[in-house]
């Protein structure tokens, strides 16, 4: 017999050649199973912490990435206000910077830096990253966003 070749009487968990068992057959084959009853919902129930564990972290690493995206964002918005504004560059890119931000993340938001140098107006934007849920608790770390946009001649 082939490595790969199984009988029916092994299935059963009987050796090539015993005897059939005695009595009630479907009840001798069974027995087997039956102590194995409830075993996958155990596993299951081993598994869930760690796979809540990593959904928490995706959903983490998600909340990172969108505060990456939106110091991105809000630091070319203020650099291009800045540069085309008339008169106070420095409010015109502050407040650039705030318009698009969510409420959660425009509250957290730290000092927003404008300046110009040369022939570019540059601003930096400062936002925290919130712990699992926008608005209820934020870490100390800060995503940086920086942009820089060409000055428009005053005229």
């Amino acid at each position: 017999m082939a490595l790969t070749e199984t009988k029916d009487t092994e299935i059963r968990g009987r050796r090539y050649g015993d005897a059939a068992p005695v009595g009630d057959g479907m009840r001798a084959r069974l027995l087997g199973r039956g102590r194995d009853r409830g075993q996958t919902a155990i596993e299951f129930l081993g598994v869930t912490p760690l796979i809540i564990l990593l959904l928490i972290a995706l959903w983490q690493c998600a909340l990172i990435g969108y505060t990456f995206s939106l110091a991105g964002n809000s630091a070319d918005q203020a650099a291009h206000k800045g540069a085309i504004a008339q008169g106070t560059r420095g409010q015109a890119c502050r407040d650039a910077a705030k318009e698009d931000l969510p409420t959660v993340w425009r509250k957290s938001m730290k000092r927003t830096k404008c300046e110009s140098s040369g022939a570019l107006y540059k601003a930096t934007v400062k936002l925290r990253v919130p712990v699992l849920v926008p608005g209820v608790l934020n870490w100390p770390m800060t995503i940086e966003g920086n942009a820089a946009s060409p000055l428009e001649a005053e005229r």
